[in-house]
């Protein structure tokens, strides 16, 4: 049996417009689709893998339900430098999908933190692996999704290696 958990309408915000830079991905990864959702939706698992390389995960917190908050801070692994990131639970639809808000705290180089809006999506392959395709809208420039694009391949790349040693 499917749960998905959809909300009335009225207790989520309306999205702001989005931009037409949109970041996609998809990777396959050596791991079941169970274990990969779990991997998103815990947060003492999320925070052994979030971030890129160069700035890890060091807390996440986790209200896993639509409407629920989620929050990150990463770490500079050169120095103690941080960036706060979070965002709101849209859609969750276990162990298939999550659509969730994406904003950073402060100001980037590129100006003031704008919403965006994260589709992630995990298909059973037939061998057992899972398919994760990932999707960021509304990035606002191009260096935006520049760095986003780096960012959330590094966090693939993190994850991918945490499950390796699940194995």
């Amino acid at each position: 049996m499917t749960h998905v958990e959809h909300p009335p309408q009225a207790d989520l915000p309306p999205l702001p417009p989005m931009t037409d830079l949109v970041l996609h991905m998809e990777r396959v990864f050596d791991a079941p689709r169970e274990l990969v959702w779990r991997a998103w939706t815990r947060p003492e698992v999320v925070v052994l893998w979030l971030g890129p390389v160069e700035w890890p995960a060091i807390k996440v917190e986790q209200d896993l339900r639509v409407g629920g908050a989620w929050r990150a801070c990463l770490k500079s692994a050169d120095s103690d430098d941080v960036l706060w990131q979070g965002g709101t639970y849209r859609e969750i639809d276990p162990p298939r999908r999550l659509v969730f808000t994406f904003r950073w705290d402060d100001s980037h180089e590129d100006g003031p933190p704008v919403d965006t809006l994260v589709t992630v999506q995990f298909d059973e392959t037939a061998d057992g692996h899972t398919h994760m395709r990932f999707t960021h809208l509304g990035l606002k420039s191009e260096p935006s999704l520049t760095g986003h694009a780096y960012g959330w391949n590094s966090t693939a790349d993190r994850l991918e290696a945490f499950l390796k040693t699940l194995e």
